[in-house]
């Protein structure tokens, strides 16, 4: 499309040029000054990221993208050499100068210190395709700016700023294409790197299109919420199995800290991001997003085909297990991801005394490390007080693809 446009303007500037002297000078002047505006547009537009560098970036660690100029084959054919284009870190605040310059401002200064930030700018006369690849670039470290009240650093959102000059051949304008990468969170140690996700997360879920950057809400409406929440855990899980609507009425209740209210009440709520990344649960030492991003951990490390198979009802509360288990028969069990530690899944069984009154047993919840040496339907098939999964699926027929063969021997 921008190589048809790039066709169109020649043919209106050959034939400005053809009745110049028609028009006369004070015609002829505005026109092509107009011409040249509209060739500028069209030429900065089409320089974009091809591959974004990754949007939580640890210093000292390799990382790769890539830019491409879509009207490159075209427009820069008779270059005599490649063009080079640089990679500088900017912040927010440099991001947003920029954007309201239009682009057409020059870096100050750098926010921070990338090695290997020069890459020709070069065709590919195969493919068509005019692209500068960065394979080793390195940021090796970064100069963090004012914070705003309690913000932390995994809260400060910056930019990679490509920028390269291009001479156009044959009308010789020289333009500046400068374009930003998605907002990047920069930590110096991977404990940042579950906060740094939440910023990254928030800020690709509910930024507007042409915004500020890199302005976001502050609040969103819950059902936005379920909807990213929901993505990101298929996605992260690969599964296509997603949250269902008790899922997201428990998950509520968390998040707001609110059990009283119904399902629908929930529907017109707006979430804080304080809510979400920045204040701690109640009783526990960690918030709604380390949580949930625990869940996520363990899920995609161990539980996938469990999950996959609807055998985990997870995002449940230990109270409501209580009132469902406690009607049903001995032995009866169900997979609740815990509450009270991160990363962690908890089997809750009822066991029935001699005078019929039953009670509601949690078995110490099983981390990713427990799960890597014993597999969950191994675990499952060990425990003998363990014998229908809730409603009433016996366990050997609902677990029974999942356990692994033993094997018998010496050991």
């Amino acid at each position: 499309r921008c190589e048809k446009l790039v066709e169109v303007y020649f043919q209106l500037q050959q034939q400005v040029m053809a009745v110049s002297t028609e028009l006369g000078p004070e015609l002829l002047a505005p026109l092509l000054e107009r011409l040249n505006e509209v060739l500028s547009s069209l030429v900065k537009s089409s320089f974009l990221v091809e591959k974004q560098p990754p949007q939580v970036l640890k210093t000292q660690t390799k990382f790769q993208a890539s830019v491409r100029f879509l009207l490159g084959p075209q427009l820069l054919k008779a270059a005599p050499k490649p063009y080079v284009v640089r990679a500088d870190m900017v912040t927010e605040k440099q991001a947003r100068e920029l954007e309201l310059s239009n682009y057409s401002n020059t870096l100050s200064e750098s926010t921070g210190e990338i090695m290997h930030n020069m890459v020709s700018l070069e065709t590919n006369p195969t493919s068509g395709t005019c692209c500068a690849n960065f394979k080793n670039v390195l940021l090796k470290k970064i100069k963090r700016c004012e914070r705003k009240g309690s913000e932390s650093v995994t809260e400060e959102k910056c930019a990679v700023l490509f920028s390269t000059n291009v001479a156009l051949t044959p009308s010789n304008i020289s333009i500046q294409l400068q374009v930003l990468s998605l907002p990047i969170v920069v930590i110096v140690h991977g404990n940042q790197d579950n906060n740094a996700k939440a910023t990254v997360l928030w800020d690709n879920a509910f930024s507007e299109i042409d915004r500020v950057p890199f302005v976001v809400a502050e609040r969103v409406p819950w059902e936005k919420m379920c909807d990213t929440l929901n993505l990101k855990f298929m996605a992260e899980v690969q599964t296509t199995k997603g949250l269902l609507k008790e899922h997201y009425f428990f998950l509520a209740q968390k998040i707001f800290n609110d059990h009283s209210a119904r399902f629908e009440d929930f529907q017109s709520r707006h979430v804080s991001w304080a809510q979400f990344n920045k204040e701690i649960l109640p009783g526990r030492g960690f918030t709604f997003w380390q949580w949930f991003d625990g869940v996520l951990d363990l899920t995609k490390r161990c539980l996938k085909s469990y999950w996959s198979d609807r055998l985990i009802v997870g995002f449940i509360s230990k109270q409501y297990v209580c009132k469902l288990l406690s009607a049903e028969p001995d032995g009866t069990f169900l997979l609740r991801f815990s509450d009270s530690e991160i990363g962690g899944v908890t089997i809750a069984y009822v066991i029935r005394g001699k005078d019929g009154s039953s009670q509601v047993e949690n078995i110490q919840p099983f981390s990713a490390k427990d799960l890597s040496i014993r597999s969950l339907g191994d675990r499952i098939r060990d425990l003998g007080q363990l014998r229908n999964l809730y409603p009433n699926i016996p366990k050997d027929q609902a677990f029974g693809s999942h356990y692994n063969k033993e094997q018998t021997g010496k050991d």
